[in-house]
């Protein structure tokens, strides 16, 4: 029966891999103090004394080198004796797990066969260390969540993300059949792929159909069929994948500014004042409430922001954004009411 090393044992040898992994090429080196600072980082927190033991006997396997010409001394490799070592560092094995999921639907499929050995890798390494290192505890301590209703992530179809990611990358159209659940039927297209978007739960191909100019948004658990065409993908000049996320077109609506003007409650005010809905946003109080002015996107996520706030804003201009709400709002009172 082999035998199973202790939990003292591993945090030794996990912490002298790291030091192996921390050591550089060439002199003057590390010292033990520096050495020190950077496990700690690593998530190895130990003393300056542990460290030369660690170095002295890591020496007697390894080709490492003490500069000792000056104080204090530094440990680095022996010249072109240094090793890239296996296994990945604590700091990068949390990182991967907390940002797995939601990266997956962005990285083209044959990167992420590449990666799929580092993300178990990071689960070996969190479950082996999580009993004597708290830092590997850190993900039973922390959550993510979204500020919405919960919904069940839909599913994509993993081989047509594939053929969607390949046009992307390689800057050719993209042949479709995608259905739109607005309208409730299909569509066939000829799309020019220009980037790949996560929205909450959603991911979403941003890309011009053949034979407009306007960029469109379509929701890739959406697609039916997909075939990559040789022909070129033609790209709107100076598109920029930032800069269009940064113009709040993922807030769905138009690109224009309006201006904001409301009352607010006291207590949507005081929760405004702590996450402003825009940096020119201002809060001047009034009898049960405040005077809201604020420079938005028009969009859905704006009249969706007002909704959910019923009762505790009422939109003064413009009068298109007050004349919807109140819309929206006796709709759903009179679908309460039957």
């Amino acid at each position: 029966m082999n035998a199973v090393p202790s939990a003292t044992s591993r945090s030794t040898l996990t912490r002298q891999w790291e030091l192996l992994k921390l050591l550089p090429p060439k002199g003057p080196g590390f010292t033990t103090l520096e050495l020190k600072s950077l496990l700690s980082d690593a998530g190895h927190p130990t003393t300056k004394r542990t460290i030369e033991r660690d170095l002295v006997e890591l020496s007697r396997l390894f080709p490492l080198q003490c500069n000792s010409k000056g104080m204090p001394y530094g440990w680095h490799w022996m010249p072109g004796k240094s090793a890239e070592l296996p296994g990945i560092s604590l700091s990068e094995a949390l990182t991967l797990r907390l940002v797995e999921d939601s990266i997956r639907p962005l990285i083209p499929a044959f990167m992420l066969k590449t990666l799929e050995p580092r993300f178990n890798l990071a689960r070996q390494k969190l479950e082996a260390m999580s009993e004597e290192n708290p830092s590997a505890r850190w993900l039973d301590k922390v959550a993510s969540v979204q500020p919405e209703l919960s919904q069940t992530p839909p599913e994509i179809k993993a081989d047509l993300l594939e053929i969607i990611q390949q046009a992307l990358m390689n800057d050719t159209q993209l042949s479709c059949r995608y259905y739109s659940a607005h309208k409730n039927q299909f569509h066939n297209f000829t799309l020019n792929p220009l980037g790949l978007v996560q929205r909450a739960h959603t991911t979403y191909l941003i890309a011009t159909a053949e034979p407009f100019d306007d960029i469109r948004q379509f929701v890739v658990h959406r697609f039916e069929e997909a075939r990559l065409l040789a022909s070129a993908c033609c790209k709107p000049d100076g598109f920029n994948l930032q800069d269009y996320v940064d113009s709040g077109a993922m807030q769905f609506g138009t690109h224009e500014k309006i201006q904001l003007e409301a009352w607010v409650s006291e207590g949507l005010a005081r929760l405004l004042q702590e996450a402003p809905i825009s940096h020119d946003m201002l809060l001047v109080a009034e009898d049960d409430g405040s005077k809201l002015t604020a420079t938005v996107n028009d969009s859905w996520e704006l009249k969706w922001w007002v909704l959910s706030h019923a009762g505790s804003i009422q939109v003064h201009k413009p009068q298109e954004l007050r004349d919807e709400i109140t819309q929206r709002s006796r709709a759903a009172l009179e679908l309460h009411e039957c």
